[in-house]
């Protein structure tokens, strides 16, 4: 099987195309701007890296779209603070480049695994997200945060629009909070520069206070990037046709923790395993603070965000097996190495 990997030097293309050559006995063709999470892909005879940008390189884009039989366009900004405050770049983005990949697909008829989100239920009342009856239901316009949800939103519609009408293969899958090793950049001291687990694990490193917005409450269920990778190659192996034209939650909803317990569990987790930094775990408190302070006036919250996995769990036998202080525990590991960089100076 030849796959093509678009944005594979992001957190999960990165950690799909290091699995695939592990696991698996199938070519990649991948591109991205960067290559710095790649290292261990480089040299692999089956991993073919082409250094470039899909929005200006597009006669490449379609040459490989043809010769691959199976493509992950992972091209997108994930960030709630640029959702607020470039929204424009997240549309033309998320949403412009991406349907322009959608579109080969169609006319080249080949297979497509696209990456949704579990954003798009938005402020669902359901207890649990389901993939095919929960309704998705986002905030006003003036809300500038759904901005990615509905992006994406629209681009499931058309993918499933196009699979009805023009016969495009596709699986859908909606990642629930992944996190892992290589999530953000640690040493980013922008509030919301970076996905919540490594904006707090920097806070804690630098001795910095965490800003809980309104409190914390939120409860979010976070799947360890392992859980998560796996799911992926159970989706593009299609054993039987088990995924095929399907949408799948992947998301852990045993670990629906508030983001308080969120950060509580890393201040502890490096008080007790990083000597070094514990001084700077003690000193970092946990303040709340205002949605509009701290992303501005276009930021709504969700308060849960709940998966049902029944459908993965039957299509493809698969379940998450990490628990969260299991995973907290490796990414936190896995990120030692450039602590010494974060601490600060007395």
């Amino acid at each position: 099987m030849h796959i093509l990997i678009l944005g594979a030097n992001g957190f999960i293309g990165s950690h799909l195309s290091e699995a695939i050559l592990a696991k698996k006995d199938w070519h990649i063709t991948a591109m991205d701007m960067y290559d710095d999470k790649l290292s261990a892909c480089l040299s692999h005879p089956r991993y073919g890296f082409q250094c470039g940008d899909i929005t200006v390189q597009t006669a490449w884009v379609e040459q490989q779209i043809q010769q691959a039989d199976v493509i992950l366009p992972l091209v997108a900004i994930a960030t709630p603070a640029t959702y607020v405050q470039d929204p424009l770049r997240v549309f033309e983005l998320d949403f412009e480049a991406n349907l322009k990949i959608i579109r080969h697909c169609v006319t080249h008829q080949k297979r497509i695994i696209f990456p949704s989100t579990s954003e798009v239920y938005g402020m669902c009342t359901d207890k649990e997200f389901d993939e095919e009856t929960s309704n998705l239901v986002t905030g006003p316009i003036a809300k500038e945060r759904w901005i990615y949800s509905t992006s994406k939103q629209l681009l499931d519609r058309l993918i499933y629009a196009f699979s009805g009408h023009r016969g495009l293969r596709y699986t859908l899958f909606r990642p629930f909070n992944w996190y892992g090793p290589r999530l953000d950049n640690i040493a980013n001291p922008k509030p919301g520069g970076s996905r919540v687990l490594t904006q707090f694990l920097g806070n804690i490193l630098r001795g910095e206070d965490i800003q809980l917005v309104n409190s914390g409450s939120q409860k979010r269920c976070f799947t360890f990037i392992d859980d998560g990778i796996d799911a992926l190659l159970r989706i593009i192996e299609n054993k039987n046709g088990c995924a095929e034209n399907k949408i799948y939650n992947i998301g852990n909803p045993q670990e629906n923790v508030s983001i308080r317990t969120l950060a509580e569990l890393l201040i502890t987790l490096v008080k007790n395993h990083y000597p070094d930094f514990s001084k700077q775990a003690t000193q970092t408190h946990l303040l709340s603070i205002d949605a509009k302070t701290y992303y501005g006036e276009g930021y709504q919250d969700v308060e849960l965000r709940v998966p049902s996995i029944r459908r993965a769990e039957q299509d493809l036998g698969w379940h998450p097996s990490v628990d969260l202080q299991t995973g907290l525990q490796k990414m936190v590991c896995a990120y030692s190495s450039h602590f010494t960089c974060l601490s600060t100076t007395e």
